[in-house]
């Protein structure tokens, strides 16, 4: 990471970074720790059975925000660190997502899960971030609650209600320095997890700061990207709907593009247009 922070100044670029517990946290941060056994919901791995801290535990938390910390103290100063990923109660990746499949829903019931410990490990994750990264812009990567409320019951709609006050209480917390970002755009309009999320995001443009990353690359995953077999026209659909403008006028601030698409060489003049997209 020292290098990469070198690199990064020296060649006028700017950092974004995403280090996240969960699933990973090593084994010196699970000591004492609440934990169950979940399978992984996607990403690397999917599938394999791991053991994952509560989201609420305090002792982990703790451990966590230990390493914030440290993590503050060594690359916080640096000019080239813009951005920083809000992590803690988190699972899989820096998205705020628990293993929710319906089997799995009885077993965080069993465990005590309520949207009011987890927006309240939530404010705690996103209070230690502001007063830790002062001089960065504090992302969170969209996720969901559980549809569990907090008498214990199964109550569709709880999800989107909690996502909903997380987010409220980021911008509160943050102002200005909060960006909101969706990870999981792709190039289908009418289909997936996109159509939803997307306008959702892309209905805050102007309000804070606001970003999307690809699914995947679309070099090498084009079907699951848009276009099979063109990964050029896959990418150029994932912008394109990426960038529209909300009804303010304002288009998100930026677009996470995996390496693969950076460097292939057919996808350059997608590149480009997707630049002189944010062109002022």
């Amino acid at each position: 990471m020292d290098q990469l922070f070198a690199a990064a100044k020296s060649s006028n670029k700017w950092l974004q970074l995403l280090i996240f517990p969960g699933f990973f946290s090593p084994p010196w941060a699970l000591e004492c720790a609440k934990t169950e056994m979940f399978p992984l919901q996607y990403g690397p791995g999917k599938g394999t059975v791991e053991r994952l801290p509560m989201p609420w535990d305090p002792v982990c938390l703790g451990h966590w925000f230990d390493f914030v910390k440290q993590l503050s103290a060594r690359y916080g100063n640096s000019s080239a660190f813009r951005v920083v990923a809000a992590d803690g109660p988190t699972s899989v990746s820096a998205e705020f997502t628990l293993p929710s499949k319906p089997e799995k829903i009885k077993t965080w019931r069993s465990l005590g899960y309520t949207p009011q410990k987890y927006k309240a490990a939530w404010q705690k994750t996103l209070q230690v971030y502001a007063a830790e990264f002062p001089n960065q812009y504090v992302s969170l990567s969209m996720g969901f609650g559980l549809n569990i409320d907090d008498r214990g019951k199964i109550a569709p709609g709880e999800r989107e209600r909690t996502r909903q006050e997380i987010i409220d209480e980021a911008m509160g917390v943050l102002g200005r320095r909060f960006v909101l970002q969706f990870s999981n755009l792709d190039g289908f309009p009418g289909k997936g997890p996109g159509p939803r999320a997307v306008p959702f995001v892309i209905g805050y443009n102007g309000r804070v700061i606001t970003g999307f990353q690809l699914r995947t690359s679309c070099e090498r995953n084009s079907g699951d990207m848009g276009a099979e077999g063109n990964p050029a026209l896959a990418l150029r659909k994932s912008i394109d709907i990426g960038i529209q403008r909300n009804s303010a006028g304002q288009r998100v601030n930026y677009l996470e593009i995996y390496e693969p698409d950076v460097l292939a060489d057919d996808l350059q003049p997608v590149l480009r247009y997707g630049a002189s997209l944010f062109a002022p």
